[in-house]
């Protein structure tokens, strides 16, 4: 993460307060977050150079419960909408559906497949 990108995220996390234990850097746990996301690791392989895979992800699940990755998103949101670096037309958001096969749904395969309804249950 470049300066300039952790700046623009740097107040929507939360300030140390003195009390207990001090934070690890934010930008070295952001980045140890990022790192885990992209790769799809699981957090225990988290590289040495971002610290302790235990400060990343309890600072992650505290932030994701507390609303502060979402008020970091909506800021960065907010600012590179303005500045027009969003391109609305790329997110692809629609209503279009496609039918899946019946197979998609867990439904049977192959021989098993037949033109009978499922039978009912009482309940």
């Amino acid at each position: 993460m470049t300066d300039e990108q952790f700046e623009r995220i740097e107040e929507a996390l939360p300030e140390v307060d003195g009390r207990g234990r001090p934070y690890e850097d934010h930008r070295k746990v952001v980045n140890g977050i990022f790192w885990v996301l992209r790769s799809g690791a699981p957090w225990r392989d988290l590289p040495e150079r971002y610290d302790s895979w235990r400060a990343a992800h309890d600072r992650f699940r505290r932030w994701a419960e507390d609303g502060t990755l979402q008020s970091a998103a909506r800021k960065l949101q907010g600012e590179l909408d303005a500045e027009g670096r969003i391109d609305w037309e790329q997110l692809g958001a629609h209503s279009t559906a496609i039918r899946a096969s019946r197979s998609a749904a867990g439904g049977p395969l192959g021989a098993e497949k037949g033109t009978e309804p499922a039978e009912k249950t009482a309940e």
